[in-house]
């Protein structure tokens, strides 16, 4: 591996062991109880050629923005959409007129790409509920709060008050996918668990369930 990777680490008092895995974006993240640097550092090297391999993994996926030198090309609905860069005294990325453009005030990274998540967060709560009724009504199975939220490892979950919490980052799939990730969600509502009654409840209203589980893996949160 060469020099030693940076890496984050999240000590838990309450961990027996060290876990090793990599964010969506390639960050080595490391969670241990308190244990030396020289433990943490050898596990790292020791694990050099799997961190490499996921890396490429990952550098693969659909669905990152790709920063040109006058646009933008971002995913969207599962299609790639190229956004012009205009400046502007205003930050926001919108359709106008005939194209889809992006307004900023500044040309930095960290700042387009927040520019970027408000307009997922914003077509997330418009787009979304429409198509969480559709399935709720079809499934008989209606969730009692939807919330939005960008997150690094989650499309969506659902927790044991029957809240369903979707990624805005849902934006960047085709359709199909989205419906997917909603069906899973709402069928957890009525299955607290991943075992076989829960993929039959997920089989009846999407069949091809396993092709999109994969598919959905070739995209990045």
């Amino acid at each position: 591996m060469g020099v030693l990777p940076t890496y984050k680490h999240i000590i838990n008092p309450r961990l027996k062991n060290i876990y090793l895995s990599l964010s969506s974006d390639g960050e080595i993240i490391v969670r241990s109880p308190r244990v030396s640097l020289e433990r943490i550092e050898k596990l790292i090297i020791s694990k050099s050629n799997w961190i490499n391999k996921t890396k490429e993994k990952i550098a693969r996926k659909k669905g990152k923005p790709e920063f040109l030198e006058n646009s933008i090309n971002i995913y969207y609905l599962g299609k790639i959409i190229n956004v012009i860069l205009k400046e502007s005294n205003s930050n926001k990325l919108d359709f106008l007129e005939t194209e889809f453009t992006l307004l900023h005030s500044c040309r930095d990274l960290e700042k387009l790409h927040k520019i970027i998540d408000r307009f997922y967060l914003t077509s997330a709560k418009q787009t979304l509920p429409i198509m969480i009724e559709k399935w709720s009504n079809i499934m008989s199975l209606k969730p009692t709060k939807i919330k939005f939220r960008k997150t690094r490892t989650q499309w969506g979950s659902c927790n044991s008050k029957n809240e369903i919490q979707l990624n805005t980052s849902l934006m960047k799939l085709p359709p199909h996918l989205i419906d997917y990730v909603i069906i899973h969600e709402l069928s957890h509502i009525r299955h607290k668990h991943h075992q076989k009654s829960f993929w039959d409840e997920v089989e009846k209203f999407c069949p091809n369930f396993k092709e999109y589980k994969k598919e959905l893996k070739g995209f990045s949160v």
